[in-house]
């Protein structure tokens, strides 16, 4: 449904029944597919036909959600994982192996980041921290001969520093790598990072893609855009025989669309198994299918308490795209015409004790290790999603001790705004 604009695929994209097939997504909610011959399963395990035969690679219903995200993204191919911090592995281990290099935006996730710094070096795979901020200049003066790929956050959790795409895309493909943009806050309703040249796109579907908080999951689209086989030296996964299946060559038997996830889906969801079930698709789904109508309604009242906010003599800082006096403001503009989403991060005078105080008195607005669904809440990142990093790196990933980030819901937002005047009254 590639000449249909963004609110009819949200709706209606991946999955169009048959006659007298069922008008919902089904659910198959199945670990295994039954088949006549050796042969025709056989042909399966040799990847020369398409199917499924066990639901830890692959399986209907999250082939069709995954078609539609992809299909909202401009990709052409797309697969479901787990959780969103299996999709961002999955989408960098899928092409850097031991012995290569990540050059990273410094702010990302805190879970992201340590998965990078420490699990990943582990694996024997380096990675180089750069600001987002940084010149062309400092961008390209980062590569090393074994840079395999370039990653960054459409919006930083929680730090709401927006990626310039263009400059990051423009670096990574100067130096024969490819762009992966994690792209979980704005959705591809308010951005679509393959438009500005990243090459792959992976989210969280937990947050706003899922919308209500019920089923973790996460999802990777590949642009079939960037062209492996140029830089096959880099890329020996994709480019040279793999042996556990035959020989087989993904950029040449796949092509540019299909290599990617075929690659990610046959080697690594078989070896790690971080699928998501079938189930967890189908409520994916029913949030997909909304997600064009409750995104404004996030924008508007992140918009509304951020203004709030900066006018609030307590507050220190804030952070929030859509204010003109936010340093991303002009950047957003370009990248998030729409708005980039409802999470408003904040610097409360006082720092971590008064932070502390302020979330104790908060009545409407949830303390949750959450962000980006239907209901309102609140987490101070130092103290939780990023507890695991150093007083230095939380300066540098920009989430200082007193930073408070704000997920608005789909309340009313007067109702909001009087629940963060009582919690400040409280200080």
């Amino acid at each position: 449904m590639s000449d249909y604009r963004m609110d009819t695929k949200c709706v209606q994209s991946g999955y169009r029944p048959g006659n007298g097939e069922p008008r919902q997504v089904p659910i198959v909610q199945s670990t295994t597919f039954r088949y006549e011959t050796s042969e025709d399963m056989g042909k399966l395990f040799d990847l020369e036909a398409a199917g499924y035969f066990y639901t830890r690679l692959q399986n209907p219903t999250n082939d069709y959600v995954a078609a539609k995200i992809a299909d909202m993204e401009g990709g052409t191919a797309a697969m479901l994982t787990s959780s969103g911090q299996a999709a961002n592995f999955f989408a960098i281990f899928n092409i850097c192996e031991c012995g290569g290099h990540v050059l990273a935006s410094s702010s990302i996730y805190g879970g992201t980041f340590n998965l990078l710094s420490v699990t990943m070096a582990k694996m024997g795979i380096e990675t180089t921290f750069i600001s987002p901020d940084c010149t062309e200049e400092e961008l390209n003066a980062a590569f090393k001969d074994n840079t395999r790929v370039v990653f960054g956050e459409t919006i930083a959790n929680p730090a709401l520093t927006v990626l310039d795409i263009e400059k990051f895309a423009k670096a990574a493909h100067a130096h024969g790598v490819p762009l992966i943009v994690d792209n979980t806050f704005p959705t591809p309703v308010n951005c679509r990072p393959i438009e500005w040249g990243a090459d792959i796109v992976t989210h969280s579907t937990t947050k706003y893609m899922d919308g209500h908080g019920s089923a973790v999951g996460g999802a990777i689209v590949d642009s079939g855009k960037f062209d492996w086989m140029a830089h096959a030296d880099k890329y020996p996964g994709l480019c040279q025989p793999d042996e556990s299946y035959h020989g087989i060559i993904y950029a040449e038997k796949f092509g540019l669309e299909g290599a990617f996830i075929t690659k990610c889906t046959s080697q690594l969801m078989r070896d790690f198994g971080s699928i998501q079930s079938p189930q967890n698709a189908f409520l994916l789904n029913l949030g997909l299918e909304s997600l064009h109508v409750r995104m404004p309604k996030h924008v508007e009242n992140g918009q509304a308490v951020a203004e709030y906010l900066s006018n609030n003599p307590k507050v220190k800082k804030v952070s929030y795209s859509g204010l003109k006096t936010d340093p991303y403001y002009e950047i957003a503009c370009k990248y998030l015409p729409r708005g980039g989403c409802g999470v408003v991060s904040f610097e409360i005078k006082g720092g971590r004790a008064a932070a502390e105080k302020f979330m104790k008195n908060l009545k409407l607005l949830a303390i949750e290790t959450h962000v980006a669904d239907a209901r309102s809440c609140c987490l101070n990142p130092a103290t939780s999603t990023h507890r695991q990093l150093t007083e230095d790196q939380l300066e540098a990933a920009g989430v200082p001790a007193g930073l408070i980030r704000i997920s608005c819901g789909l309340e009313d937002k007067e109702d909001l705004i009087a629940d963060l005047e009582q919690a400040f009254a409280a200080i």
